[in-house]
């Protein structure tokens, strides 16, 4: 049997539900889905590129509770309200994936009061 490890980031934001932030197994790191709620004040920035920004700096907090960062990153799931906003998505994620980008998937969807949610997977440094 596979191990598996509950991740809970102290820096994180809270989660919503009933879920752990992330959970490592077999040297991956499956982060549940982040929106852009501040983890110290809960708050959610006023525009969608704000909420861009957080959700990806909430991503980078769980993920280095967990020993890694956004460079091991592998796939990315990306849930966008309106997808005419998908340009400016895509240049906010540039920033945060500069160079050789994982594999990544943008739908739209409703989301509940955000414009953005994003999970991930990620290698630990040292995994196959």
């Amino acid at each position: 049997m596979s191990n598996r490890t509950a991740i809970f980031a102290d820096k994180g934001a809270k989660p919503a539900g009933q879920y752990s932030h992330a959970i490592v197994a077999n040297g991956f790191v499956f982060v549940s889905g982040q929106g852009p709620h501040h983890p110290e004040t809960g708050e959610k920035p006023a525009d969608f590129a704000g909420e861009v920004r957080q959700t990806l700096r909430n991503l980078e907090i769980i993920l280095q509770a967990a020993g890694t960062d956004l460079s091991r990153v592998v796939k990315v799931n990306a849930y966008l309200t309106d997808l005419a906003r998908f340009r400016e998505y895509n240049a906010i994620y540039s920033e945060f994936f500069p160079d050789q980008p994982p594999a990544r998937t943008t739908v739209g969807c409703l989301l509940n009061d955000i414009q953005v949610e994003i999970d991930c997977i990620a290698v630990l440094p040292g995994a196959a």
